[in-house]
């Protein structure tokens, strides 16, 4: 490793659970930072470790500690031949963000397994992982984290909006980064189209063919989160709590309608009052055409969609760049998106 030029693999396992994205990056440093992917892949989850990290929040202690283990071999595995399937000889590290159960700052703690020791084990790679807790520590969300990546590789966009499991935007005002989670997109949209038999609702089409129910729409606008300040961000025990109960329709098609509906009002709702011009739009979210639609409907802002590439692995690789930081001691977290007392270099290093 030099001082201008890094190798990294990003390692992104979301809460959509579509699969484990792998991201081989080469960053470089002069004046700023630049980076060229140089290949990337979408692992999905087999149907028993689908299972496995979907009902993880719900098993016993000593379970959950195996899984950590488990799942952290089985990412160095996948990774090792990820590495000996594209011919990749240069390597400085691996970057894992792991895989979230639980999320609960105000509790004081967030956990994201996989751990790093077994990744290494089977890599026989510097690994860098647990990005998230020692934020939640500083008394921060540990979350989001992307922002620094956002602002070092993405600045020339007014804002960055991912649409995964969650919505969460990151805009640079008046100097400092401000990033926040919007709301639920893909983890409660994927969970009513498995319903009809998808896995996802391609494009939107599902939610376009259903009928908004306008009384479960101004409830779920309603829910306190909306009105709290940023920083703030979500987990999977609020759609638990906050959107689960609040559903009860029968057909599916009208709750995917009235679940974007409501995703399109709260995202353009932020891109409006922070007065965004433009918007680089990535992850999943950004192929579902209807939700695009919906959100642009809304707001004068222009979206802008990237290449494949950029909307598929733009987590991954910022998670590869945060690694690249975390080696270098470098600042990683910005304390104006996660709300620590401090910025700082997070992430366990295991050489």
């Amino acid at each position: 490793m030099n001082d201008s030029e890094y190798f990294a693999i990003g390692l992104m396992s979301g809460t959509s659970l579509d699969g484990l994205d792998i991201c081989y990056v080469r960053f470089s440093h002069t004046a700023a930072w630049s980076f060229e992917i140089i290949c990337c892949e979408t692992i999905p989850y087999s149907a028993e470790w689908e299972e496995r990290l979907k009902n993880a929040i719900h098993i016993p202690s000593q379970d959950l500690l195996k899984l950590n283990v488990d799942f952290g071999f089985y990412l160095g595995e996948v990774t090792k031949t990820f590495i000996e399937k594209h011919g990749i000889t240069k390597l400085d590290l691996i970057a894992s963000h792991g895989h979230t159960i639980f999320h609960q700052p105000e509790k004081g703690f967030t956990l994201q397994i996989g751990d790093g020791r077994a990744i290494r084990s089977k890599t026989d790679k510097t690994v860098v992982y647990d990005f998230r807790s020692q934020d939640v520590l500083l008394g921060g969300n540990g979350a989001p984290l992307v922002p620094i990546g956002d602002e070092l590789l993405f600045s020339g966009y007014d804002a960055c909006l991912n649409l995964g499991g969650f919505s969460n935007i990151s805009m640079n005002r008046e100097g400092k980064r401000l990033a926040f989670d919007i709301c639920p997109v893909n983890i409660v949209l994927n969970d009513w189209a498995m319903r009809l038999g998808r896995k996802f609702d391609d494009e939107g089409a599902l939610a376009r063919s259903g009928n908004t129910n306008p009384h479960l729409l101004e409830r779920l606008n309603n829910i306190a989160y909306y009105h709290q300040p940023a920083p703030k961000s979500l987990g999977i025990e609020w759609v638990n709590s906050e959107i689960k109960s609040l559903i009860a329709i029968e057909k599916p098609e009208d709750a995917l309608a009235t679940l974007t509906a409501h995703a399109a009002i709260q995202i353009a709702d932020v891109l409006n009052r922070y007065h965004i011009q433009n918007v680089l739009i990535t992850g999943g979210g950004a192929y579902n055409r209807f939700l695009i639609e919906s959100v642009q409907n809304l707001t004068n802002t222009q979206i802008k969609i990237p290449n494949r590439t950029i909307i598929e692995y733009k987590e991954a690789l910022i998670f590869a760049f945060m690694g690249v930081l975390r080696s270098r001691n470098l600042i990683n977290v910005l304390s104006s998106a996660t709300g620590s007392v401090r910025d700082h270099s997070s992430g366990l290093i295991c050489n």
